[in-house]
């Protein structure tokens, strides 16, 4: 199931609101409970869910953990783009696999991309054989996330109450082991990307596996902590219409503190420390460009030990978590993140390693 290729303008209500913050919280809970936690029926909550879905105004996606820890690459890339070459470029870029964010934004740089890759080898070639060869690039800067901190599926609209919170995640693993993936947790991935509250049925479908089998993985990487969900909301209605990423420098040993504090703000989605002379990037959601200000200053008075040394707004996030959004924020159509392979870079590093060779003979 796709959102219409036309999204349509809808006013959300109160319902609306809970429903999505309990699919925040619950992403795979049949209807029957989601219903009871809002105090309405099953019927009623898949209704509304597929009314906002395809609408696009709301929808979930899933991510492996692992774009959250040290064993997978993720990348800050800055790209500066030829005078009227940008929608070129984003059009361009918006159906890589590898790409988790990309918006056009304000200040020193046209496109902000957060991309992630199997290794620095497969980013080396990613930089150099595909975006360093993409007409209308002038320029890119890129960065290694060295620790995310905090990622987008922790980021709730909290509109439901203490008991119906509880009601959502009473049951639920509390560990954090994040194994290693294999191959086959990422295939049911995969096939789990195009709509994370398919059942399990259909995915054995499509693998080719027995029910049983896929249930079995599911859970696992439930439990283990080895696949992250997040429930979207179409920013011009999610109260937070407004995407700031901040760049920041930190002494070292401040960092476990300040990670801290940062977590526990209402607005932050997103922080991880970086590899360049700004180590630190702070993702924040706003409620107006005025409120930019308000909340650096209040970000000084908590955090004194971060110094933000640049900023730049979301004009139009394009991607985000792998989906693809119009100018209001409302999701056209997923991009399964394949992270762990990259054909057409390593084609274009292969042609390159065979003129090599041939040189050298």
């Amino acid at each position: 199931m796709q959102p219409s290729d036309v999204p349509e303008t809808v006013t959300l209500d109160e319902l609306d609101y809970q429903l999505i913050t309990a699919l925040q919280l619950a992403p795979r809970a049949d209807w029957q409970r989601i219903g009871a936690a809002l105090g309405v029926d099953g019927s009623t909550a898949a209704r509304r869910w597929n009314r906002l879905y395809r609408s696009g105004h709301a929808w979930l996606s899933c991510l492996p953990a692992q774009l959250a820890i040290p064993s997978v690459v993720l990348a800050v890339i800055e790209v500066d783009c030829v005078a009227g070459r940008l929608p070129e470029v984003a059009a361009g870029l918006a159906g890589d696999v590898n790409i988790v964010t990309l918006e056009h934004v304000t200040g020193a740089r046209d496109l902000l991309i957060q991309a992630a890759f199997a290794d620095h080898a497969q980013l080396a070639r990613y930089l150099s054989f595909r975006l360093g060869m993409l007409p209308g690039v002038a320029a890119s800067r890129t960065q290694i996330a060295v620790t995310v901190h905090i990622e987008g599926s922790r980021w709730r609209l909290d509109r439901l109450t203490e008991s119906a919170r509880q009601a959502l995640t009473e049951g639920r693993p509390s560990g954090d082991t994040k194994r290693k993936l294999t191959g086959e947790d990422l295939d049911v991935m995969r096939i789990l990307s195009d709509d994370p509250r398919q059942p399990a049925v259909r995915i054995a479908e499509r693998l080719g596996l027995s029910p049983t089998t896929v249930r079995r993985r599911l859970d696992r990487l439930d439990a283990d902590r080895s696949i992250v969900y997040r429930a979207e909301v179409a920013r011009y209605v999610s109260g937070f219409p407004i995407s700031v990423s901040l760049w920041g420098t930190l002494p070292p040993g401040d960092l476990g503190r300040v990670v801290s504090r940062l977590s526990g703000m209402r607005e932050t989605r997103f922080c991880a420390t970086l590899s360049g002379t700004a180590n630190l990037l702070l993702v924040v959601w706003l409620r107006s460009v005025p409120e930019i200000a308000a909340f650096e200053a209040r970000l000084g008075a908590q955090v004194p030990e971060l110094t933000i040394i640049d900023r730049s707004v979301a004009l139009w996030v394009m991607k985000l978590g792998g989906h693809l959004l119009d100018p209001l924020g409302r999701n056209l159509r997923s991009v399964p993140l394949n992270f762990w392979s990259d054909p057409v870079s390593d084609a274009a590093e292969g042609e390159l390693l065979a003129r090599l060779r041939q040189a050298g003979g």
